[in-house]
């Protein structure tokens, strides 16, 4: 996996990015109760807002990490937003990414770099 400086991990699945955000950013927030995930087929450039997630505590923006194509997106957080809390580093993934090049993820942090970001 890698990760953000915004909070959002990504695990590479063949061409496809899964995103979400990290265990440290869902702890930040509080319980989750809201939250609003794109459209499939909708077309993603780094930094666009892709999310939006309502907790107890407040309303954040999830950005786009790199660009490329939403492909899926995971709906049962939908119905449940409180998965956030309860596994915000795996089945509580927000979206799915098909990009052209994954060689651009290099650019972001491995565990252990992220571990002393957040430290």
């Amino acid at each position: 996996m890698k990760f953000t400086e915004e909070h959002e991990w990504l695990r590479i699945e063949d061409d496809v990015v899964v995103v979400g955000i990290t265990k440290h950013a869902a702890e930040q927030l509080g319980d989750v109760v809201f939250v609003e995930l794109p459209e499939v087929g909708d077309t993603m450039t780094k930094d666009d807002e892709v999310v939006v997630i309502e907790s107890v505590k407040a309303a954040s923006d999830i950005l786009a990490p790199v660009d490329g194509e939403v492909v899926e997106v995971n709906q049962a957080l939908v119905e449940d937003p409180s998965m956030v809390n309860e596994d915000a580093e795996g089945n509580a993934w927000f979206f799915k990414l098909s990009i052209e090049d994954t060689s651009v993820l290099d650019d972001f942090m491995d565990e252990a770099a992220y571990q002393t970001f957040v430290g």
